[in-house]
């Protein structure tokens, strides 16, 4: 009996997490890491160093797997079609990749799948930013199309003055997207996963929230979310998932309207595994990373069903303790009941090192829950005790 062989094109920690319900399923996870010393490198049995913008060392990485599937997504869209030529089984595949690697590509599909969208337009000038501003109002939000993640290669720009500023930004790289910018009430989740043949599932709408651009802490389910806004944004996200022909695992980044439209805009799309979706490792019957892996194999998908009424997921960055795992004591005596995920990262500030799944009994937990999560993250990175816990909280 041969079990599959599971190529990841990039060795961060989307791919290390990948390692564990690989094992557990029996399959060889292999990665083309960047470094040495990158995430996944340490969990995995090969990790061979290559850069995903050589199409000779990709097509040398892909020699004896199954499928090649990614951490990431910056591969070059020519590569991936070279792959396919050759004859590599790909996951997903560039015609659905395109759509998470640009986002001009994005907003006309979604436009033609007749889905929420912001007003956007292709600016290929500051000119060209200055008449969409003027005619949809200021301010407006200004993005590259290709590369930004957590918040790099965004703007806001207030008004016709600031746009000129922009200048070197249209030297660098033209069109640019601008988009109106949207008066939301959160940041919301749509996960799904979908298989080659067709099959597809979603995990319950998530609350986000976002800290300088980086994804701090997920609440899942959303709470106080209308049932008909969490039923359509599902949808929406599962028929993106469907149109585009997407496989694997796909976050859809929303933005909550209440009482306009839908209720909803869709911001972004990523087709991987995704920082809103960690907290299915401890919070779901099949986590995001299970899934992925089943899911580009054409495998019949795992239940997406919540194991609690609530789940956090708390991101911990690089702060002032360099020695993690002094602070692990401290952190795991503060609530046992935690799940900490440390992603084998040097600690550099603001670099994501790890995060807290907790789950709890009942919805009016909730508050409670956060504040948990939140100080065993902040005992992890600061490597000492938050100031406001009393000796009687830690008995």
């Amino acid at each position: 009996m041969t079990f599959p062989v599971i190529g990841v094109v990039g060795g961060g920690q989307l791919a290390r997490m990948m390692a564990p319900p690989a094992t557990a399923l029996g399959f060889e996870l292999r990665v083309l890491a960047e470094g040495e010393d990158v995430s996944a490198v340490a969990a995995v049995a090969s990790a061979p160093i290559g850069d995903y913008k050589d199409l000779e060392a990709l097509l040398e990485f892909s020699k004896g797997l199954d499928v090649l599937t990614f951490d990431h997504e910056h591969v070059p869209t020519e590569h991936l079609q070279a792959l396919l030529d050759a004859g590599v089984n790909v996951q997903p595949g560039p015609d659905a990749l395109v759509n998470a690697q640009d986002k001009l590509v994005m907003r006309a599909a979604i436009d033609r799948l007749g889905l929420p969208n912001p007003e956007w337009s292709a600016v290929n000038t500051v000119e060209e930013l200055v008449d969409f501003g003027d005619r949809i109002g200021w301010p407006v939000v200004l993005k590259t199309p290709r590369g930004g993640y957590d918040g790099k290669g965004v703007r806001i720009v207030d008004s016709p003055e600031e746009a000129v500023e922009t200048a070197d930004w249209f030297q660098a790289m033209s069109p640019l997207l601008a988009e109106a910018k949207v008066d939301f009430s959160r940041e919301l989740s749509a996960l799904v996963a979908r298989t080659p043949s067709g099959e597809s599932r979603a995990w319950p709408v998530v609350h986000t929230i976002q800290v300088d651009g980086v994804c701090d802490e997920v609440i899942a389910p959303a709470q106080n979310i209308p049932l008909e806004v969490a039923a359509a944004a599902e949808e929406a996200a599962l028929r993106i998932a469907n149109e585009l022909g997407v496989t694997g695992v796909m976050a859809a980044e929303l933005f909550e309207t209440p009482g306009v439209g839908a209720g909803f805009l869709i911001n972004e799309l990523a087709m991987r595994p995704h920082n809103t979706g960690h907290w299915t490792q401890d919070g779901s019957i099949t986590s995001q990373f299970e899934q992925h892996l089943r899911a580009v194999l054409d495998l019949p998908l795992g239940a997406t069903d919540a194991l609690a009424p609530v789940v956090v997921m708390k991101n911990f960055l690089g702060g002032e303790n360099q020695d993690l795992f002094k602070a692990f004591p401290m952190a795991l005596a503060y609530e046992p009941a935690a799940k900490v995920h440390s992603y084998g990262k040097s600690v550099r500030p603001g670099r994501k090192i790890g995060h807290v799944n907790l789950v709890g009994s009942s919805v009016s937990d909730v508050d409670s829950v956060r504040q948990r999560a939140t100080a065993v993250a902040d005992i992890i990175r600061d490597g000492r005790m938050p100031a406001q816990t009393t000796s009687e909280e830690t008995a």
